[in-house]
């Protein structure tokens, strides 16, 4: 099962730490700029409307919005249930 998340905007100049170790997400770029780092090793990936990215390795990563930020559409497996928040290393709680 696939859950979609309508909207998740980055704004400019934003840097968001991101560490699924228990989901895979895969995301749609549909209006702005920005770019994912891998943290393991230093890669920096523009990215813009129309690009979609997945990291399969559960890859640390940074988000960051552009000069105008950026509006990204994501799909996780396993489901996610919307009320998730971010924990400090940057993952989400494993599903119950």
């Amino acid at each position: 099962m696939l859950v979609f998340v309508p909207y998740y905007p980055h704004f400019p100049g934003t840097e968001t730490h991101i560490h699924y170790k228990n989901h895979y997400e895969a995301v749609f770029c549909y209006e702005g700029e920005g770019e994912v780092e891998t943290l393991a090793d230093g890669k920096i990936w523009p990215i813009k409307a129309g690009d979609i990215y997945l990291l399969d390795q559960h890859d640390e990563h940074l988000l960051r919005g552009k000069e105008k930020g950026m509006t990204v559409a994501c799909v996780f497996t396993p489901p996610i249930t919307g009320n998730e928040v971010h924990q400090e290393d940057g993952s989400y709680a494993a599903p119950e």
